[in-house]
């Protein structure tokens, strides 16, 4: 069963585009990720604010602090479709970027999977 895909875009044939059911998981957790507090009007609670960590310094209590975060919004947000297994939070070639892995195993098939994002 496929799902709209997120950002909203139109396919090739002139329809809403779809994403496959991995897609989906991964763009719901970047919604998740990437929105911050406050920003949706019907639900101010929603989102980690992951952007603002952009400008924390780059230290090992700022990455355990934003291994906890995430990790808490994953399970609190996405608890139904994921299992989180690890987090990982390090700081890039510059000072302005992060990497985020995430490990989980989705509830429909239970396989692992593993993403990585750049911010």
């Amino acid at each position: 069963m496929s799902q709209i895909a997120y950002p909203y875009q139109i396919d090739g044939r002139g329809r809403t585009a779809a994403a496959t059911p991995d897609e989906h998981i991964r763009h719901l957790i970047e919604q998740v990720l990437f929105t911050n507090p406050g920003e949706r009007v019907n639900r101010p609670d929603f989102g980690a604010g992951v952007m603002q960590l952009l400008f924390a310094p780059g230290n090992d209590e700022v990455a355990a602090a934003a291994e906890f975060l995430i990790r808490g919004e994953l399970q609190h947000w996405l608890g139904d479709l994921i299992q989180i297994e690890a987090v990982q939070v390090r700081a890039a070639t510059s000072e302005s970027d992060l990497k985020i892995l995430i490990q989980y195993v989705t509830q429909r098939d239970q396989q692992r999977q593993v993403i990585e994002l750049n911010q």
